[in-house]
């Protein structure tokens, strides 16, 4: 058998020397410009909205600025027609996440798109054990109205969750999850 350079078989679950170092951020916007590149999703980081309140015309840097108000989620795009919202959240706990990381604004906003037919979700980074989940928001909103317990814990992400793999080009691969998961 051949083993050609860029075939993803070679690549599972094995993340490459130079996606080590990279923020949780970073790799997921490295996936989302492979899905780009190849026509597979249209998926964005989205901006927080912020207020300029004073700007250097001559370097062309902003200088001061305040958050205008409180963002929704980190991404948001399309994927085979379907709307796609996420908030990606990363710790360096090795049992569980607290769940005062997920702010009310965001689980409000996760919900008003499933309410209108979108597709919303949470990617769960466990950064020193090296591994991702993504949790269906409506999971995720179901757990917080009906228990006490201020953390998400690994076991119940990984009973509850569904483990992202990484590829060469695709470090966090959460579309193949998503096919699964929400029935395309």
């Amino acid at each position: 058998m051949i083993n050609y350079p860029f075939s993803d078989d070679i690549y599972k679950n094995n993340i490459s020397h130079k996606n080590r170092g990279l923020s949780f951020e970073e790799r997921i916007n490295e996936t989302n410009q492979f899905y780009l590149n190849n026509n597979i999703a249209l998926i964005y980081k989205r901006p927080t909205p912020i207020k300029v309140l004073s700007f250097d015309d001559k370097n062309k840097i902003i200088t001061k600025a305040i958050y205008e108000k409180d963002s929704t989620t980190d991404y948001n795009g399309v994927y085979k027609g379907r709307y796609i919202d996420f908030e990606a959240k990363s710790t360096i706990n090795k049992t569980s996440l607290p769940i005062s990381n997920i702010k009310e604004h965001q689980i409000n906003h996760l919900n008003d798109v499933l309410v209108n037919g979108g597709i919303a979700f949470f990617l769960i980074e466990f950064s020193t054990l090296n591994k991702i989940y993504l949790l269906k928001a409506k999971t995720l909103i179901d757990y917080i109205t009906t228990n006490k317990s201020k953390s998400l814990s690994i076991k119940f992400l990984e009973k509850e969750g569904y483990k992202i793999t990484s590829y060469l080009g695709k470090p966090v691969h959460y579309l193949e999850n998503i096919e699964k998961i929400f029935n395309f």
